[in-house]
């Protein structure tokens, strides 16, 4: 079930309204939360529920069976039982035929010729996410950071909520399971404010990502007979679509939690108008980018330590987070392209420049402002071009596609209603950049008829512009 669907529209105002007829009465509010996230899932494939309550019931029974033995042997046994297990999982479905092909190609080099024995198996969608999910509860149980959850009804819940069930953010249990645990009333104000957010998050993937998508899948999978201009604007195009895509997603996420009382963690702060790397990071896919700091950087020794090591600790931050994203090279490189780019800030201990939002308090940035944002994001288009590309040759033949004269024609495409809106785009979320999501209070102070003019016009817009029912971009990951 897409949220940019007419089933999605038809569910939420069913389990919305089942959900606040039964307020008061938390459980009740909780069993029917959980039976709309498994039925939410189970509209993907309901094979792979068996997946998801097995991961759920195994991390479940470990935080039980850890909070519940004295001994630091027995302790580490349960959870090393958890990890392996989980990832396990995660290797065998992601990345089993990946290494197993990559392990023969290299073996073909040395000239022995192997025949691999690969399996024809589907990913089960957000299994990276609820993983993810599984294994900081287990490892926070581990470090003494929480009690085990003794509830399972509110444990599957945290697990699996399905407005972040299949792309997130990965939630905390120190976060979501507190607001699962107790009671919610509903505040009109939030919910308003929810509804405005998944109005924002259905313009950003069906007017913005999805048409940017028709463009860049036309010129990345054609790349050989464009120019290099050409290429420069599909590379432009995929960088503004997997953005619009992914904290679309979020935003609908987002939104919808709030419509049932509860605040999910921010993943998106405008990550383009960003002034170096290292601010990127901070403001794309944040919880991802959190959960790799707090359960690997950190524990592996963070910015401490010799030269080697934070070098060391960066690269392997990086590469992690690429395997993570995907079975294939070119996210490898793309991982490793983003540590050699966070190398020079982290070594002259300027990483943590860029703190505050740009220009803040101010309409326009500075001028020195301004380049740190244009080389950032001519940076981050570059890497973006190896996520997005078939394999490494495609990645490499594109990029020299780029260097070529022809860099310096009229591009062959010229979709003028595209440029357009993603401009159009760009400025409301530079108008925006210091609130949560950019139309957070946008309007706010106009009229009435004025504010819900400007509503109309969002949807309008998601009409008119607004094609096939597309996936969201991450659901492959």
């Amino acid at each position: 079930m897409l949220f940019n669907s007419i089933s999605y529209a038809i569910f939420l105002p069913i389990v919305f309204g089942l959900y606040w007829f039964a307020k008061g009465n938390l459980k009740l509010q909780n069993i029917l939360l959980l039976a709309a996230s498994y039925y939410f899932y189970a509209c993907w494939d309901w094979r792979f529920m068996f997946l998801l309550i097995f991961s759920t019931l195994l991390d479940y029974f470990t935080g039980l069976r850890m909070s519940a033995t004295n001994s630091s042997s027995i302790k580490k046994c349960w959870f090393w039982l958890s990890i392996c297990i989980n990832l396990g999982f995660l290797g065998v479905f992601k990345y089993y035929n990946f290494f197993i092909t990559s392990f023969a190609e290299g073996l073909s080099m040395l000239g022995l010729q192997v025949n691999p024995w690969t399996i024809n198996i589907i990913l089960p969608i957000g299994i990276s996410f609820y993983t993810f999910h599984g294994l900081s509860y287990v490892i926070d149980i581990y470090r003494n950071r929480i009690p085990a959850e003794k509830n399972f009804i509110d444990y599957a819940l945290f697990v699996s909520f399905f407005p972040l069930l299949v792309a997130g953010p990965i939630e905390r249990a120190t976060h979501l399971l507190p607001q699962i645990k107790r009671e919610r009333t509903f505040n009109y104000a939030k919910a308003v404010d929810g509804l405005r957010q998944i109005l924002w998050g259905l313009f950003k993937k069906i007017v913005i990502a999805d048409n940017c998508a028709e463009y860049a899948n036309l010129i990345f999978n054609n790349s050989s007979s464009y120019s290099g201009s050409t290429l420069v604007l599909g590379a432009l195009f995929f960088t503004f679509q997997i953005y619009a895509d992914f904290s679309g997603y979020s935003d609908i996420a987002l939104g919808t939690a709030r419509l049932f009382g509860i605040e999910l963690l921010r993943n998106f702060a405008y990550p383009y108008f960003s002034r170096d790397i290292a601010e990127f990071w901070r403001r794309w896919h944040i919880s991802l980018s959190s959960w790799f700091r707090d359960y690997l950087y950190i524990p592996l020794g963070g910015s401490r330590g010799s030269t080697w090591m934070r070098v060391r600790n960066t690269f392997i931050i990086f590469i992690v987070s690429g395997c993570w994203h995907g079975a294939n090279w070119t996210f490898i490189i793309w991982g490793a392209l983003n540590a050699l780019y966070f190398l020079p800030l982290l070594l002259t201990n300027n990483n943590r420049n860029n703190l505050e939002t740009v220009a803040q308090g101010r309409v326009f940035p500075t001028v020195r402002e301004f380049l740190s944002m244009l080389v950032t994001f001519s940076l981050t288009v570059l890497a973006w071009i190896f996520f997005r590309a078939a394999d490494l040759h495609h990645a490499i033949s594109y990029i020299g596609g780029i260097f070529h004269p022809s860099l310096f024609t009229v591009p062959q495409v010229k979709p003028f209603t595209v440029i357009l809106l993603v401009a159009l785009f760009v400025l409301i979320e530079w108008r925006g950049r210091e609130q949560p999501y950019a139309i957070a209070d946008f309007g706010l102070q106009w009229k009435r008829p004025l504010r819900y003019a400007m509503y109309y016009a969002l949807l309008f817009a998601i009409v008119w512009f607004g094609g096939k029912e597309q996936e969201f971009i991450y659901f492959q990951f």
